[in-house]
């Protein structure tokens, strides 16, 4: 048995941990015991890190690290979210805050004394612009990794593309080291998109097995080839899968975008590599049976995703909340400088105060009970 006294514990109040020997048996009987005691139930979904958000223990961007550290399935992920769940962005929006302040007071005097007091000096917005410009360009530059951070958080996605039986189940099984997908050698085998998560170099990436792509009256197998082009589109990566042995056509043509792709020529085990891929620097031989080629087509990939995920770990914003909050800070501010001469102070103020408020929404310093359950809902029972 553990004692907690508050507020040196994880949510701010006078807590007990019973640590006990494993089992779901005992666990269970524990838990039936427990809940004998008056005004005494399961914790809900995250409460234990909401109850330490709403008693100051976190600000809101420290207690959703809490859950991205929980789901982290690779080690970049863990490392963007321990940055997270130390503060690095409350710090960085307390700073922030505490200058658009220090202009609202120089403000504040001026609408209020100005015409008053000889002491208060007229037009203290020019006073303070140098300090606010810095703030939005510190902001902007926060605003301009927030994709490669969002795209860490949330892992790559690579679509395993090409005609029927080319091998795209059988790259993926060999890529994730098991059987993950069914391969036959009938065409349409593959109705659905599969997803399999990997660790690549310590970056978290999606393999997306899709249907073969090709003409069919079967409106199932349809469905699937549709959601494959869709797939490739999206996907931050394509690998496209041809098979030597059927004269492959020239990768032109096929979905996904030519700057994220990479042509794979499958089963050279059994045929010659096609003349039309020699010398290309975007097509790679392989030998899903042999595992021919694996090792180039690893280091492809681990390059590929690095080049985009590069500053994901040390990006500030990690998600689409912080994103929208900081925004609407940068566009309060953009309207604050670029207000007409004579405008009235009250209005300018206005404008700090609303790049105030989406600072204070972000950490959850204000506003922000609208979207507590929201947040919340995604944790674990427990934490």
């Amino acid at each position: 048995m553990l004692w907690f006294r508050a507020p040196r514990s994880y949510t701010g109040e006078d807590s007990a941990e019973i640590h006990h020997h494993g089992g779901p048996a005992i666990a269970a009987a524990l838990a039936a015991a427990l809940r004998q005691f008056p005004d005494t139930r399961p914790a809900r979904a995250g409460e234990f890190t909401r109850r330490a958000f709403l008693n100051g223990k976190l600000d809101l961007a420290q207690a959703e690290a809490i859950d991205d550290l929980v789901s982290a399935s690779a080690r970049a992920q863990l490392r963007q979210a321990l940055q997270q769940a130390e503060g690095s962005l409350g710090r960085r929006c307390a700073v922030w805050r505490s200058t658009l302040l220090d202009a609202l007071a120089l403000l504040e005097a001026e609408l209020d004394f100005a015409g008053e007091e000889g002491d208060v000096a007229a037009d203290r917005l020019e006073e303070a612009r140098p300090a606010l410009l810095r703030v939005r360009s510190e902001m902007a530059a926060a605003l301009a990794e927030a994709a490669v951070g969002e795209r860490l958080r949330e892992g790559l996605t690579v679509a395993v593309i090409g005609p029927p039986n080319a091998g795209k189940s059988s790259l993926v099984n060999r890529l994730a080291g098991r059987e993950a997908a069914i391969v036959t050698p009938h065409p349409g085998t593959t109705r659905d998109v599969i997803e399999v998560a990997l660790e690549l170099d310590g970056m978290p990436v999606t393999i997306l097995d899709t249907a073969g792509l090709r003409e069919t009256g079967d409106p199932v197998e349809a469905i699937g080839i549709g959601r494959a082009k869709e797939c490739a589109e999206r996907a931050d990566l394509a690998l496209l899968v041809l098979d030597a042995t059927t004269a492959p056509n020239f990768p032109e043509g096929f979905p996904g975008r030519d700057v994220d792709r990479l042509v794979l020529v499958n089963k050279v085990d059994a045929a010659a590599v096609p003349a039309w891929a020699d010398g290309r620097p975007d097509v790679l031989a392989i030998s899903c049976r042999t595992g021919f080629g694996f090792d180039r087509l690893l280091e492809r990939l681990v390059t590929m995703a690095r080049d985009r995920l590069v500053g994901g770990e040390s990006a500030l914003i990690t998600r689409e909340r912080h994103r929208a909050e900081l925004t609407e800070a940068c566009a309060a501010l953009d309207r604050l400088f670029e207000a007409p001469a004579g405008t009235e102070l009250v209005l300018l103020s206005e404008e700090l105060r609303s790049a105030v408020a989406a600072l204070d929404r972000l950490v959850g310093r204000a506003g922000v009970d609208a979207v507590l359950d929201r947040i919340f809902a995604r944790f674990c029972i427990g934490k």
